[in-house]
């Protein structure tokens, strides 16, 4: 009895600090590697507390090479576009200018009734109030009202209405141009270059830089090391 309750106190504190190491995300916020490792980590931790005979040094290696596993994988992310696509997936839009996308509701096989479940909780119960609704690769959903819909702020009591404008996108992220995102904002990559040519940048100087279909920009640059 005694070693079955020393060997679930060390497997919780070993867990909880695994998740700890790998960082803090919410049970919905879950990436598709993030959930396999939480799956796989409850199990193998599971092993030995159910079998007393099971070796527990195994067990405590594996959840620590699953971790570290999890961490290297997300460290790749970070610096490739190419690999954070491959292991997470990319947003896609299901709405696009107030008109619902059939073809990318096939591919994520999703119903009009999923649609409009995950519609009403964020607080939309007529799909003809939505101008965007992004699926995030997470599963959520984003969603961009039309401006008739929106919240009242400030700029509207200051009786100024700019209309049904799309929101801005990433146009280049830590140095890689979208050129998607540049299609999307009716542009192309010679606009950019110019852009940044005129204020004696690269984009690969540009830690984050967005833009909407009128062509306004904001950009960060890269932290100097």
């Amino acid at each position: 009895m005694i070693i079955s309750l020393w060997r679930t106190f060390l497997l919780f504190s070993t867990v909880t600090v695994m998740l700890r190491f790998m960082g803090k995300r919410q049970i919905g916020e879950l990436q598709p590697s993030e959930l396999v490792t939480t799956i796989m980590i409850s199990n193998i931790a599971a092993i030995p507390i159910e079998n007393i005979n099971s070796p527990i040094i195994n067990c405590l290696l594996a959840i620590i090479f699953l971790s570290c596993l999890e961490v290297l994988l997300s460290s790749l992310s970070l610096k490739s576009r190419r690999f954070r696509g491959l292991t997470m997936g990319h947003p896609r839009c299901v709405i696009r200018d107030g008109k619902i996308d059939e073809k990318e509701l096939r591919a994520l096989r999703w119903s009009l009734d999923d649609l409009m479940e995950l519609l009403r909780t964020n607080g939309i119960f007529d799909i003809n109030e939505v101008l965007f609704a992004i699926v995030e690769t997470n599963g959520s959903l984003s969603t961009y009202q039309k401006h008739g819909n929106q919240s009242v702020t400030k700029h509207d009591l200051g009786l100024v209405s700019d209309g049904d404008t799309a929101p801005p996108v990433l146009i280049i992220s830590d140095g890689e141009i979208d050129k998607n995102a540049l299609g999307y904002c009716g542009t192309d990559p010679k606009w950019l270059l110019d852009v940044l040519s005129r204020k004696g940048i690269a984009p690969k100087d540009v830690f984050m830089m967005s833009c909407d279909r009128n062509l306004k920009y904001s950009l960060v640059l890269k932290e100097k090391k």
